[in-house]
């Protein structure tokens, strides 16, 4: 039986909502303290946590903004996300379970909106990006954040292939220049780029997914028959652990 893209989304990411929660790649990173960073700054009144996954990016803005709002496509991610802000006791955050590309929000409701580590899994990003800016208001603070493809074709196609096999709701790691433009034709004006390496411990990036033991099989294959061009961009390591780009974009 077939299933809609969202439908996938839900049935991967409900399940292990509790993992990205506790995940360390998700729960820390010089990315996250950026956010941080740029909410001190700002101190918005409104902000959006789009895509929020385990709710990380509107932790580390809650404590500078009057009022934060986690927005995620899966119910028991908003759940999972609502009880970790009870335990942290943070009284100004708001839930929303809705796709990116649909937001139920007015026209500038949010003054800073961040999405991190989510894109890749959206069916359609520039829907999504053209409804981030309509909700961001003029002159608001926007910071993207994902793994991004290499900009060889060999390491693009082993970086999706694999993605694919530990989660079949994964569409695409964009390029830099795909999210630039992507990012400019949404009517963004990029201020700061900044790229880092990211190394993901294999065992634990499968566990956090599910993936199934034949899927996790096939991905250390490709791994295996990886050219050295590709095993080296990818730093690919005897357990499988491997390094991937990662691009956090700020814009207005």
């Amino acid at each position: 039986m077939t299933r809609s893209h969202d439908a996938l989304v839900q049935d991967q990411f409900g399940p292990g909502a509790a993992d990205y929660i506790a995940s360390a790649v998700h729960s820390h990173g010089a990315d996250l303290q950026r956010i941080a960073g740029l909410a001190a700054a700002h101190r918005p009144v409104r902000a959006l946590d789009l895509g929020c996954g385990g709710g990380h990016v509107a932790y580390a803005i809650a404590p500078h903004a009057g009022q934060v709002t986690a927005c995620d496509l899966s119910a028991d991610m908003i759940a999972a996300v609502e009880a970790e802000g009870a335990r942290r006791g943070l009284a100004n955050l708001r839930t929303c379970v809705a796709s990116a590309a649909a937001l139920s929000f007015a026209d500038g409701d949010f003054v800073m909106l961040a999405c991190r580590f989510s894109a890749h899994h959206w069916q359609n990003v520039p829907s999504g990006l053209a409804e981030a800016r309509r909700v961001l208001a003029p002159g608001g603070v926007a910071v993207f954040a994902d793994v991004i493809a290499p900009p060889f074709a060999a390491g693009d196609t082993h970086l999706q292939a694999v993605e694919l096999l530990r989660d079949p709701s994964h569409v695409r790691d964009y390029t830099e220049v795909e999210w630039c433009t992507m990012l400019q034709q949404a009517g963004f004006t990029i201020t700061t780029v900044t790229k880092a390496r990211l190394r993901l411990n294999f065992a634990d990036w499968i566990a956090r997914m599910r993936t199934t033991p034949d899927r996790a099989a096939a991905i250390r294959t490709l791994q295996g028959l990886a050219s050295s061009e590709v095993a080296g961009h990818f730093a690919i390591e005897p357990d499988g652990s491997f390094t991937v780009d990662t691009l956090l974009i700020e814009a207005t």
